[in-house]
């Protein structure tokens, strides 16, 4: 990572999961699709919660590493 920012599996795929459902969410809403908006909102949600999931794993792993 050029930034030096160590991201594991969780964080990144809840990323782009989260990315992707703006996209969707947007997409919808140009072309007036109240399904896609809603799938992409489920999908952008999703990925917070995973990236969350990924965020707790590695403040675990900080936190086992001071002990």
């Amino acid at each position: 990572n050029p930034r030096g920012i160590a991201m594991n599996k969780d964080q990144v795929k809840g990323a782009v999961k989260e990315v992707a459902g703006k996209v969707q969410q947007k997409t919808g809403k140009l072309l007036g699709s109240a399904e896609q908006q809603a799938k992409g909102l489920a999908k952008k949600v999703q990925g917070k919660a995973q990236k969350k999931v990924g965020d707790a794993k590695e403040a675990l792993k900080g936190a086992r590493s001071k002990l």
